[in-house]
């Protein structure tokens, strides 16, 4: 089977520490392919599987050499074998299936291979300058002077010999560090390096298959920094579903650092993962889907819950009750949504409901609002919510404080009626424990 590598070169000047160490690069790339390995301070990655996966080749080098660049890598390469990637991103090519494999190594310099550099001074004075000079010397006699490993290297760079490598193994949980390029004195200015930071974890997450709904930022203050100011600060995010997407966490967390004020410049930062759960995938459908293009509903009420905050947003929540107003309450973004099953409605119900049920006056002991109403469907009795008044705890945690005095312990038949006037309304009639009835408009039909 045919092999397709990519080579992951940071090209740094010499005594500059890269922007990304080589491990949390193999760990990102991960998400492409289960075999990444670490190869002479760079990241290699085999891919031939999952070209069917990621939509072909185009594609799939899309996403890598996008996302490595973001990371700090400098350049992508790619070729048949790991080393030939290698070699491809020392010299500056890119594409090393354009042509045969020999044709494009033969004329590149011998230096490009640390296993034939190693002896790069011999070699120069036996008259060699490219891949193809060392390998029109005679085996056997390369072989007894330099070692079987420069063979075994060429050969591997060639395709002539396979290529072992132990897989870089994905870390059970998440924590990577960040060093800023320059101090930041502003919240808004760690964002930069917090983004990469986020690109690491998406990664992370898209090869576990899991999502996100929690993760902590730290930083740290510059050694030059008063004592009040302390070591650093940190802030937790939370999301109201779990997520992979490096570009919404990003733009929750611009939001959150909005209202963060640094009481030193800050010279590192770190990202963690600290709460996890598996993503349940959903098959995607042939036809393109409206609701999938753009930001969801979800993503926007998050990051206006950060701009205004907790308490500010809220969202409805059904819950199984016969009730109408015990029907549904709210609840705040990070709250789990309770898993009851809701009853189905026995009755017709309308589309606009009274806040409060407004009493009805009476006339012969029937109902009357802006004249007589006439009767046309019912009684459909709605009868509970004793055990409210046994522990009126749970009453009001559930209910607005509005709410909280009223009986919930009701006793309803709700009647459809006619107004000449008004419409369709639903009305019902409250025993009072005595022979005495009270009637309530309780909503209007659309």
């Amino acid at each position: 089977m045919s092999m397709h590598w990519a080579a992951l070169l940071s090209q740094l000047p010499a005594g500059t520490s890269p922007v990304i160490d080589a491990h949390a690069l193999a760990v990102w790339a991960l998400q492409f392919t289960p075999r990444v390995a670490t190869l002479e301070g760079t990241v290699v990655l085999e891919v031939a599987q999952s070209l069917r996966l990621f939509g072909g080749e185009v594609p799939l080098h899309g996403q890598i050499e996008h996302g490595a660049q973001a990371l700090g890598v400098s350049f992508t390469a790619w070729a048949p074998t790991s080393l030939a990637a290698l070699a491809f991103a020392r010299a500056g090519i890119n594409d090393g299936f354009a042509r045969p494999l020999a044709q494009l190594l033969d004329p590149l310099p011998f230096g490009l291979l640390s296993a034939v550099n190693v002896h790069g001074a011999t070699l120069a004075r036996l008259g060699c300058r490219t891949l193809a000079d060392v390998r029109r010397l005679p085996r056997g006699g390369l072989g007894r002077r330099f070692g079987p490993a420069l063979l075994a290297a060429l050969d591997q760079t060639y395709g002539l010999r396979p290529e072992v490598y132990d897989w870089v193994a994905l870390p059970a949980t998440f924590a990577a560090r960040h060093e800023l390029p320059g101090r930041a004195e502003t919240s808004a200015g760690l964002l930069f390096g917090a983004r990469r930071l986020l690109l690491q974890l998406s990664g992370w997450l898209a090869a576990r298959q899991s999502g996100l709904t929690a993760f902590t930022l730290r930083w740290r203050h510059d050694t030059l920094r008063s004592r009040e100011a302390g070591e650093g600060g940190s802030i937790v995010i939370r999301t109201a579903a779990p997520t992979q997407s490096a570009e919404h966490l990003g733009r929750l967390l611009a939001e959150h650092l909005a209202h963060v004020q640094l009481l030193a410049p800050v010279s590192d930062l770190e990202l963690l993962a600290t709460d996890v759960s598996p993503l349940a995938e959903t098959n995607h459908s042939l036809l393109p889907d409206p609701e999938r293009q753009g930001q969801s509903l979800g993503q926007a009420l998050e990051r206006v819950e950060a701009r205004l905050g907790k308490k500010r947003v809220l969202r409805p929540s059904l819950v199984a009750d016969h009730r109408l107003e015990w029907m549904q309450r709210w609840q705040t973004l990070e709250t789990p949504h309770a898993r009851s099953t809701v009853l189905p409605a026995q009755a017709s119900q309308p589309a606009w409901m009274l806040r409060t049920p407004l009493r009805l006056a009476l006339h012969r002991d029937m109902p009357l609002y802006q004249g007589p109403l006439l009767l046309l469907l019912g009684p459909d009795r709605i009868e509970g919510g004793w055990w409210h008044r046994a522990n009126g705890k749970l009453g009001r945690q559930s209910r607005d404080s509005e709410e909280t005095s009223q009986n919930f312990n009701v006793q309803r038949d709700y009647w459809v009626a006619l107004s000449a006037h008004a419409g369709v309304l639903w009305i019902f009639q409250e025993r009072l424990g005595s022979e005495e009835t009270a009637w309530y408009l309780h909503g209007h039909f659309a």
